[in-house]
């Protein structure tokens, strides 16, 4: 089935553009201009990513992205016309789970499209085995099934980006994984030295949720110079 993805951009020649290659992709659109009707559309539309532009002449794009989060967990990319990696981190914080910095190439969006999805529909895909879909240690519990995280018995909110780093991290325990095998493994994309900040940005997110130390973290342990590693 054609996943659904929703497209929000005031310059509507940009937003045009998207729809064009992403049909072409034989993906389903919902294409808006402004904040508003994205929100009618994410309330009545079942969506598997969506596309936000930061400024948009009503809502912008970072408080459509938190009312996103509120109620669900598909992928978000948000595109921005700034450089200012504040903008990215806010993105990032709020639970978005790429940018990409206007102006930006058609193609190289849609493979970052084409990433998000692969990697949400991989950690949410139904697997027979029990012992393969459920993770379970020192009081946390990670289904891939329901795509659902517990901490003690509290369930926590986490964004498809989280959780998969969460589930990477947890299936590798006992050994470092690298910001470089981190980010190959849940961004499904190439490795440049600021990826290393998105991956810093996550991490520090789900410490936040986990009420995780960083200075004596229980959890996700940093090795400096090397990565990330929770302990068996």
């Amino acid at each position: 089935m054609a996943a659904n993805i929703l497209i929000v951009d005031d310059e509507q020649a940009i937003a045009d553009l998207v729809e064009v290659y992403l049909k072409n992709e034989n993906y389903n659109l919902f294409k808006f201009y402004n904040g508003k009707d994205a929100l009618d559309c994410i309330a009545k539309e079942k969506l598997d990513l969506a596309i936000l532009d930061v400024m948009l002449p009503d809502v912008d794009g970072f408080s459509i992205c938190r009312q996103i989060r509120e109620k669900h967990n598909f992928p978000v990319i948000m595109l921005t016309a700034k450089e200012e990696e504040i903008d990215k981190i806010t993105g990032l914080t709020l639970g978005a789970d790429d940018y990409i910095t206007k102006p930006f190439r058609p193609l190289e969006l849609i493979a970052r499209v084409k990433a998000q999805l692969r990697r949400f529909t991989k950690y949410n895909s139904s697997e027979p085995n029990q012992e393969e879909h459920v993770i379970a240690f020192s009081g946390l519990v990670l289904d891939m099934n329901t795509h659902e995280c517990t901490l003690n018995e509290k369930k926590l909110s986490l964004t498809p980006t989280e959780f998969s780093i969460l589930w990477v991290l947890c299936s590798n325990r006992g050994r470092v994984v690298s910001s470089e095998e981190l980010f190959n493994e849940v961004w499904g994309d190439k490795y440049f030295t600021n990826s290393n900040n998105t991956v810093m940005v996550h991490i520090r997110h789900l410490r936040e949720k986990m009420q995780d130390s960083t200075e004596h973290p229980k959890y996700i342990k940093t090795v400096w110079g090397v990565g990330y590693k929770i302990e068996k």
